[in-house]
């Protein structure tokens, strides 16, 4: 990765929190992979939850992980994080790079240094989606009060710090679009990795659908439920969170609520489906990715990250399609698109599905990501 003739790059990663194996962390998996010897800085780190191919290098945590409840309740301090990135020490490094969906775009790099931010989005809960998750009955009284307070500062100092990057790298052209709105950025789409290789294709079709989601507002699994409620249609939910109980309130008797699976026992719940079910705007969504990857149709909202991985049953000119989308969070709108699955369902093969998954394997991810930095290194930090 280092230019010839030039002394081995210092590389620092900066991730916003290290907490559990989410999409962002297969990300920073990647990138320990291919820096195996750059040290990591985050804001609060459970140690034992990450792989060990992150854990097993030099962590370096923030003044936020001696604060009492930090690791466990980390959110509650949002309004410190920026403080809390800003105070890493990155004087020693040529190449930062910053995987972040919060504040570690934030990291400051040493003058002639290169900051590469690989961004997931712009922080979600105080632009676009703040109503969703602060709004009446998203959050406490107290909660919604602190936010109001703090978000006008979160919001300057997120365009502010976006600054101190040189290069974005957005996980969809969907997120690319909202870097340009909020921070007036230009980012280049390199997918995120998806462990495709745990997967394979699928025939069996057990007769359920199946939604695999953290069970919170913004992720519309009420919207399914209501749905396939009405439909009288055997649903099987997989995850976990806020919402749980909830929306076991809400189900009928079709309504399956199995908990969060394992990474181990998650494909096993993709090849017994029928089709996976996709109620929400994510920014990439890797869940669509991994129902492919095991062969089965996807039925999404029309909207976000879904639109650049799911081929459409009637997109024109395209052929061998992964699902088919329904364009609004209403119930009738979902309604319709499962009806029209199942009308059609034997236009999907499982092969030519797991096919597309592979466009957004590890290692395509991996190639990409170096030849992107091969020309930002050649190229240096540019005027931002």
């Amino acid at each position: 990765m280092t230019p010839s003739g030039v002394r081995p790059l210092r590389v620092a990663l900066v991730h916003d929190w290290l907490t559990g194996m989410r999409g962002g962390e297969k990300v920073l998996e990647s990138l320990c992979r291919l820096f195996p010897d750059a040290d990591l800085f985050t804001l609060v780190y459970a140690p034992g939850r990450a792989s060990p191919v992150i854990e097993n290098r030099r962590i370096t945590t923030s003044f936020l992980q001696r604060l009492p409840g930090a690791v466990n309740r980390y959110r509650f301090f949002l309004p410190l994080m920026p403080r809390a990135v800003e105070s890493f020490d990155l004087r020693d490094y040529d190449l930062v790079l910053s995987t972040s969906h919060c504040v570690a775009k934030g990291a400051r790099p040493r003058p002639g240094a290169l900051h590469v931010c690989y961004c997931f989005t712009p922080m979600r809960y105080i632009w676009d989606q703040y109503a969703q998750y602060f709004g009446p009955g998203r959050a406490s009284f107290p909660v919604r009060a602190a936010m109001g307070l703090v978000r006008p500062f979160l919001r300057r100092w997120d365009v502010r710090s976006a600054g101190t990057v040189h290069r974005f790298i957005a996980d969809s052209a969907h997120v690319a679009g909202r870097i340009r709105r909020f921070y007036g950025r230009e980012a280049e789409v390199i997918y995120p990795p998806v462990d495709t290789e745990r997967f394979a294709a699928s025939d069996r079709d057990e007769g359920h659908y199946l939604i695999v989601s953290a069970l919170v507002p913004y992720k519309g699994v009420g919207l399914a439920v209501e749905a396939f409620n009405r439909m009288k249609l055997p649903l099987r939910v997989v995850g976990s969170g806020v919402e749980t109980e909830r929306l076991k309130r809400l189900a009928g008797p079709t309504i399956t609520f199995a908990g969060w699976a394992s990474q181990e026992d998650l494909p096993e719940e993709y090849a017994r489906c029928r089709a996976l079910v996709f109620p929400g705007e994510e920014d990439f969504g890797i869940v669509p990715v991994e129902a492919m990857a095991s062969g089965k149709p996807v039925i999404a909202l029309g909207r976000g990250g879904a639109l650049e991985t799911v081929v459409g049953l009637d997109h024109p000119g395209r052929r061998n399609p992964t699902g088919l989308f329904f364009p609004d969070e209403t119930l009738e709108s979902l309604m319709e698109a499962v009806g029209r699955f199942e009308s059609r369902r034997g236009e999907f093969n499982p092969g030519k599905i797991r096919d597309r998954a592979l466009d957004f394997r590890r290692d395509l991810f991996e190639e990409r990501f170096r030849a992107f930095l091969h020309r930002a290194l050649e190229d240096g930090p540019v005027q931002r």
